[in-house]
């Protein structure tokens, strides 16, 4: 077998309700995680349960084994492939219910892709992949590194497929804001002095949500995780498979366990990488997380301090030291924003610059990039390398384009859990703890789950576990010092998930499979190819 890491894939973002972390969502920084519709309800569904930040939920119910006979029409359709992005690339478009409840109601057409099996080997089947978000593009992610950097072994036995989710990307994405609206949108300070800063950032919530509303409002109720996880099941039968075999990131894992939930009887060879927690509610997800970025950035000061670029004070510096300079730095931004040579005339604001360092956090191979961009910005004046930062990570590019990334992720987040916070006065009243959790990040991030607030659709789901009673054995990946999924989550769906293995990563970054590590991929790679999974406890570094 083949267990040399694979290339390294393009970071996951992780699901979560913070206004401009819309990348907190997912996945591929290209060249790079609940519920629906109202029969699904996880209320009622099962036996209560307390989940791991203390909150009694329900457990998801699975569906029954046969399919309804108003869904057939879906499950019995027929797949057109083409040749489409690069050499051994196939598209097509399949049909799902928009209202799994109302079949007759109407349809939304999904993009799919596939990338078939190169191999002589027995065929496994297909191999699903989703690199997390929501919001994030299975597509481009299938397209630029799944289908030609996963492990040679793997992409000669399975047929590698994704579908992007609906709302997001090719299929039928959520739109909101224009290019010039979303760039004032990431502008906007997200941490507000006084109260006219405050009406500031709640009016840029409000705006966003209403324009969602307005150019997407029937789509809006109907993009939550059981839906797309319903929608999974569809294309899998459509490709013929028994079963669905799936690797998912970050928000992908809450699909994929979703998906476990719902067909705990078609579920394969699942494994979940960066995993989320669908126990807990919006505001522990959102202060987890904080935690999370937190824990991130002292490893980067500790690694940063005892380099010669390091702008952030000298080798006997302390994290805290390190978090003051850089707290400094943010609160000039705030008073001053630099230049950055921006062809639209952008200047780096604090908010920019906060999301250029959160961006990096997210995998220590940009350390080195963070540095140089800290270095350019406090020592030259110079905020280009920031803004770049924070550009991929909002996936904007040269032309002023957004993808609907932030767009889709706040429409599946603001569906699947009510809203962290109901008025900027709650907000307020919680600072004191997100700056505990977090001294460098916690008000930014404190505030950024206001957007969910002013939604214009009602939530649907809500915290909920997922036990998912039958499914064969499953593989929970997570990673010690992972700043967007933090590592007990990982631990608690692994107490959920009856048939889960946790394996661990000791180590940093976001997700861990393809990322350098023999241990981890080689334990995965036994799982996916002989279905074997971990050694109850096992860790890597």
């Amino acid at each position: 077998m083949d267990t040399r890491p694979s290339p390294s894939p393009p970071p996951a973002r992780p699901r979560r309700s913070l206004l401009p972390l819309a990348a907190s969502r997912a996945t591929a920084r290209t060249a790079a995680a609940l519920l629906a519709a109202s029969a699904l309800l996880v209320s009622g569904c099962g036996a209560s349960g307390t989940g791991s930040d203390g909150t009694v939920g329900a457990a998801l119910a699975a569906l029954p084994m046969s399919t309804p006979l108003a869904l057939s029409p879906y499950y019995t359709q027929k797949l057109s492939w083409r040749e489409c992005g690069g050499p051994g690339f196939e598209c097509a478009t399949m049909k799902v219910p928009l209202d799994y409840d109302r079949p007759a109601s109407g349809d939304i057409k999904l993009a799919v892709a596939r990338k078939k099996a190169t191999g002589k080997g027995k065929p496994l089947g297909s191999l699903l992949v989703n690199p997390g978000g929501p919001g994030g593009s299975a597509i481009a992610y299938l397209q630029q590194y799944a289908g030609i950097g996963y492990p040679a072994e793997i992409r000669a036995r399975y047929d590698m497929v994704a579908v992007d989710p609906r709302g997001v990307a090719r299929s039928e994405p959520v739109e909101c804001l224009d290019g010039r609206q979303m760039d004032a949108f990431t502008e906007v300070d997200m941490t507000p002095d006084d109260a006219k800063e405050t009406d500031a950032l709640a009016g840029a919530d409000r705006k966003f949500a209403e324009a969602c509303g307005e150019h997407s409002a029937k789509l809006l109720r109907h993009v939550s995780t059981v839906e797309a996880a319903r929608d999974m099941d569809v294309l899998r039968e459509l490709l013929g498979d028994k079963k669905l075999n799936y690797v998912g990131a970050s928000y992908g894992t809450l699909l994929g366990a979703t998906y476990a939930g719902l067909f705990p009887h078609r579920t394969g060879r699942l494994v979940l990488d960066g995993a989320m927690d669908p126990s807990l509610d919006a505001r522990q997800v959102n202060l987890d997380q904080t935690a999370g970025f937190e824990t991130a950035f002292r490893a980067f000061s500790a690694d940063c301090v005892k380099r010669a670029d390091c702008p952030l004070d000298g080798k006997d510096a302390t994290p805290a030291q390190v978090g003051d300079r850089m707290q400094k730095f943010f609160r000039a931004l705030d008073a001053h924003p630099i230049p950055t040579g921006d062809a639209d005339g952008r200047r780096l604001t604090e908010s920019l610059a906060t999301i250029g360092v959160v961006a990096a956090m997210y995998d220590q191979s940009t350390w080195e990039q963070l540095r140089e961009a800290l270095n350019s910005a406090m020592d030259k004046n110079d905020g280009a390398g920031l803004l770049a930062l924070s550009d991929s990570y909002y996936e904007r590019d040269s032309r002023g384009h957004y993808s609907n990334l932030m767009m889709a992720n706040a429409a599946v987040n603001c569906l699947d859990l009510p809203p962290a916070f109901e008025s900027p006065e709650q907000v307020e009243q919680a600072l004191p703890q997100f700056e505990k959790a977090s001294p460098v990040f916690g008000p930014n991030l404190a505030w950024s789950a206001l957007n969910c607030t002013y939604w214009p659709v009602r939530a649907t789901g809500e915290p909920h576990r997922i036990e998912a009673k039958g499914a064969a054995p499953i593989v929970v990946v997570g990673t010690t010092r992972d700043p967007a999924t933090p590592y007990r989550w990982a631990q608690s769906l692994s107490r959920q998930l009856s048939s889960a293995h946790l394996l661990t990563y000791e180590g940093d970054g976001h997700t861990a499979y393809g990322r350098g590590s023999a241990c981890i991929d080689s334990a995965i790679n036994t799982y996916l190819l002989r279905g074997t999974p971990p050694a109850p406890g096992k860790r890597c570094t």
